[in-house]
């Protein structure tokens, strides 16, 4: 927290230096734009393959073959939603939220792609629709489905609570439901559960101590979250335990309410032309 007046006198040219403009770091009129038009028109044929339904203060897994859509639905109450997304095929292959957030921003929606890990670094998914688009930026600076909070965990609970055990974070769901669906043993399950999209959670950062905040989620029943898988893919979502996040998270006391997770097949011929996404094409010499 940067709540602690400086130490350090600011120098003569304090002000000139603060007055210097920001360079974006990673220009993106050369990335590789999804075909948006393809995919509305896709859209347009959708049918319901199947669904799953992550549970209040717990998470489900769900495979989505490459070409197909799924979405995450609001039911019952506000509610967000932790995801993670892994290559099918590969776990070691998994949405890097870093990269996605200094490619895109710090929040996601259509037309905004879910990147992978290094050495793949391609779209895992590309978002197709958003209910919830009409947000923006709040006066707060609040904004939706955010890819700058890591995922509620009993690491940082423990830490914070002197010691508590809480084990409905979203972190150990993620890991329960990840082992139950591969078989792997919790601890090797943990170590692929990584940072998350935080779907329909609304979050930013105060501008006075720069910390990272959350406030309650405009998501309502109806909503959803619709995304284009870009390869075969292996998803995993927690239904926070901190409900729409109004109060706090990792907690017993917030009402808590399931997401439904839709998978949905395009019509014969919808995608003429699509290919799964490639991997990066970096020949990984690093120059040795």
């Amino acid at each position: 927290m940067k709540t602690n007046p400086p130490e350090t006198a600011a120098p003569t040219d304090a002000e000139a230096r603060r007055a210097l403009a920001p360079v974006i770091c990673y220009p993106v009129e050369t990335l590789p734009q999804p075909p948006m038009a393809l995919y509305r028109t896709a859209r347009a044929t959708l049918q319901p393959v199947f669904e799953v339904i992550a549970p209040p203060r717990d998470a489900a897994c769900f495979h989505v073959p490459a070409g197909h859509f799924f979405r995450i639905h609001s039911t019952q109450g506000p509610q967000v939603g932790d995801l993670n997304l892994w290559n099918a095929a590969d776990l070691t292959e998994r949405f890097y939220s870093g990269k996605t957030r200094a490619l895109h921003g710090t929040h996601l929606s259509t037309g905004d792609r879910l990147w992978s890990s290094f050495p793949a670094l391609r779209p895992l998914a590309t978002i197709t629709h958003d209910t919830l688009d009409w947000y923006g930026f709040d006066a707060f600076g609040g904004g939706v489905h955010d890819v700058i909070g890591t995922r509620c965990d009993p690491y940082t609970h423990a830490l914070l609570t002197d010691g508590g055990q809480y084990h409905h974070c979203c972190h150990s769901n993620l890991t329960r439901a990840l082992a139950a669906e591969t078989g792997l043993p919790l601890a090797e399950a943990e170590r692929h559960v990584h940072d998350v999209l935080n779907v329909f959670m609304c979050t930013g950062f105060t501008r006075d101590t720069g910390q990272y905040f959350m406030k309650a989620s405009p998501v309502r029943p109806g909503d959803y979250l619709e995304f284009i898988a870009e390869t075969d893919l292996l998803g995993a979502l927690s239904a926070c335990p901190g409900g729409d996040c109004s109060a706090e998270h990792s907690s017993d006391a917030a009402a808590c309410y399931p997401l439904r997770i839709e998978v949905l097949r395009p019509a014969p011929g919808a995608l003429d032309g699509w290919h799964p996404a490639a991997a990066s094409r970096y020949d990984r010499s690093h120059g040795a």
